[in-house]
């Protein structure tokens, strides 16, 4: 299983027209998003990407373990993150998905979290991984984003 991670940020008029405009810039516009817990199941590989919604999938479900944050008054810094650790052998890992108003306090929340949850299993966890976005509001509102991508899924039954 390849699970794709991507992030952007996004302006609009409102804070869901600037989550909106993340999702264009992710690529991921066209999908109506399932969240995931933060379980990455073994052999999977993560590869941090650019993606782009296939035309054939629009409306289509996308799993997804995602991070998001926004900020609506100037000056104002909007950051996410997700982190990852993953078994060597196996590929089995976990996400921590986190979001806050600087990148300092998201980059320690993801060590602290991750941390945490590899001391609480009895696996033999990698090195912590991350990737952040950030963006400060210099009038309208911004939104910037970080999203594990799992798969998608029709609507056929």
């Amino acid at each position: 299983m390849q699970i794709k991670i991507t992030s952007a940020v996004g302006t609009g008029p409102t804070p869901l027209g600037a989550f909106d405009a993340a999702l264009r810039n992710a690529g991921v516009e066209n999908y109506n998003l399932i969240p995931l817990s933060s379980v990455i199941p073994p052999q999977a590989v993560l590869e941090k990407t650019r993606f782009s919604t296939p035309p054939s999938e629009y409306g289509h479900r996308l799993y997804v373990v995602m991070a998001q944050e926004t900020a609506t008054r100037v000056g104002e810094e909007a950051w996410a993150g997700l982190g990852w650790t993953q078994e060597p052998e196996t590929g089995r890992g976990l996400f921590v998905e986190l979001h806050g108003t600087s990148r300092r306090a998201v980059e320690c929340a993801i060590e602290s979290t991750l941390d945490s949850m590899k001391e609480a299993r009895p696996y033999e966890y990698g090195k912590n991984e991350s990737q952040l976005s950030g963006a400060v509001c210099e009038g309208d509102p911004v939104c910037s984003l970080v999203i594990a991508i799992y798969g998608s899924e029709g609507w056929e039954t």
